[in-house]
């Protein structure tokens, strides 16, 4: 693993930005250029279903909440417990997907666990090390139960409510 990719930011209470207060990012890719990852408990106001369908022209069973994945525009990026459709895995038994291919199967034939996110979080060179220093994200190994838990303000609650029992318990 690279840096602190497959660990959580936890915006602690403080955080005032509008684009990250109260938000938990899963970081999927740390490493001397930067870093990237998504929000985890941000839902939209449209389904997964109803984006496929008016993008890929295609029927769509999948009517869980698209979820913002931060504030830079990107790609729309899947993330499930199916592996054949991973374009790479993050966690044990979780993938991400971005790839058209992959995402249609996913689309198809939905996997038990699936999160959709359109957007994603991102770090310049040095940024997040910064941010990690200056003390500004509440930091913890990420679980699936943290992607695939309920999107809101009470995923923000239950991993900062972890990571301040881990670090208790753990204080070195």
């Amino acid at each position: 693993m690279d840096g602190w990719s497959g660990h959580l930011l936890i915006a602690p209470a403080w955080m005032t930005d509008p684009n990250f207060s109260r938000v938990v990012v899963l970081l999927l890719d740390h490493d001397e250029r930067g870093a990237f990852g998504l929000v985890l408990n941000r839902p939209t106001g449209t389904t997964v279903g109803e984006v496929w369908r008016e993008a890929a022209g295609k029927p769509c069973e999948v009517e869980a909440p698209l979820l913002l994945g931060g504030p830079v525009s990107g790609p729309i990026i899947a993330l499930h417990d199916r592996e054949e459709d991973g374009d790479r895995p993050l966690l044990d038994g979780l993938f991400a997907t971005s790839s058209p291919a992959h995402l249609a199967a996913l689309m198809e034939r939905p996997p038990l666990r699936l999160r959709v996110f359109a957007g994603y979080a991102g770090w310049g060179r040095g940024q997040l090390e910064q941010e990690l220093q200056d003390a500004a994200w509440v930091v913890t190994p990420a679980v699936q139960e943290d992607v695939f838990s309920a999107p809101g303000p009470a995923a923000w609650e239950a991993a900062l409510n972890r990571a301040t029992q881990a670090a208790a318990a753990d204080p070195f």
